[in-house]
């Protein structure tokens, strides 16, 4: 590969022969690799997966998909060839953590189902994601067999309800969608998407929720002031408004969204719009069509329930999805 990402991969490897100079360090580096690996997978894997797969016009049968393009460059390049090696300077490799990432991509459909959130968001996107044509369907059908009884009734139902003049919600809102807006994984804020796999745990007195069971020791165990006895004061803690739903709980969304700016200069018509149908005013969405929407954090709503009605929510969200099915309404 010749780009900067062969010097970053030098300067890497350079930076941990040094590190591993004090055998001390070890323990540390191999709790860095847990993590880093974990979070680059969760974000990068995320965003980049939903640009080529559901941002790409090109449905050629034979363009490769992000599974396959991963399996190959990530899998079968980065991973054996940079980071087993790392094995004869005496550092555990997070092997469990890779196949745990391809099952994710390969079987859970962890893009997928990113998408279906990002797509859900669009009033408080800046850009969006076309409705889905017939080639679409079958192009992700043929590389992801099943892939439509997962997902294909709600892109359906995206561009059924991707204008506002039709007597409905922005699909987020809207009952018939059949979506239920996911909590947020408190470390790598990317949403519990993979819904069976959600942790919740009480940390530093919160009720927080993690994507994955890593997520959860990121945050509890390896993000702390000491680490398996050591002070490591520079890791610190994950803190702060890692939410911008809690930032505005409670709000009417019709302000969110305007708080935000994502409002043209009209003062009424939003900046997004989930199509391109941008000369009918009638088809573009408005304030007008979000005022009195409750908009809710569901971190706030999870800590302010009982215990019980907590384990009810818990069970229930667990058995959720694909695509983000309410498990009741199935």
């Amino acid at each position: 590969m010749q780009s900067d990402e062969s010097r970053h991969i030098s300067n890497g490897y350079s930076i941990l022969l040094m590190a591993l100079a004090d055998e001390r360090n070890r323990e540390l580096l191999e709790r860095d690799l847990r993590y880093a690996w974990w979070n680059n997978h969760c974000v990068v894997d995320a965003a980049i997966g939903t640009f080529i797969e559901y941002g790409s016009k090109d449905r050629r049968k034979g363009r490769e998909s992000y599974a396959e393009m991963w399996r190959r460059w990530i899998y079968d390049d980065y991973y054996r060839s940079y980071l087993i090696p790392l094995e004869k300077y005496g550092l555990k490799i997070p092997h469990d953590l890779v196949e745990l990432a391809w099952k994710r991509i390969s079987e859970d459909h962890y893009v997928h189902e990113v998408a279906q959130f990002f797509a859900t968001g669009w009033p408080f996107n800046y850009w969006r994601i076309d409705p889905m044509t017939d080639e679409d369907f079958e192009w992700f059908e043929a590389k992801y067999p099943g892939w439509y009884d997962k997902y294909g009734k709600w892109w359906e139902n995206y561009s059924k309800f991707s204008q506002p003049n039709k007597g409905n919600k922005a699909i987020v809102f809207e009952p018939e969608a059949n979506y239920v807006y996911p909590h947020r994984c408190w470390t790598c804020m990317v949403p519990c998407l993979i819904r069976k796999d959600t942790v919740f745990d009480e940390v530093d007195g919160q009720q927080r929720t993690y994507c994955s069971e890593t997520c959860h020791w990121t945050d509890k165990i390896a993000f702390r002031p000491t680490y398996n006895g050591r002070e490591t004061p520079s890791m610190g803690k994950l803190v702060g408004a890692r939410e911008w739903e809690t930032r505005f709980h409670g709000y009417d969304t019709a302000d969110v969204i305007k708080e935000c700016g994502y409002v043209r200069d009209d003062g009424k018509t939003l900046i997004p719009q989930p199509h391109l149908d941008l000369d009918d005013p009638k088809k573009l969405w408005t304030l007008d069509n979000f005022k009195g929407i409750p908009f809710n954090s569901p971190n706030v709503l999870l800590n302010n329930m009982t215990p019980a009605e907590r384990e009810a929510h818990i069970a229930n969200y667990k058995a959720g999805g694909p695509g983000g099915r309410n498990p009741v309404a199935v």
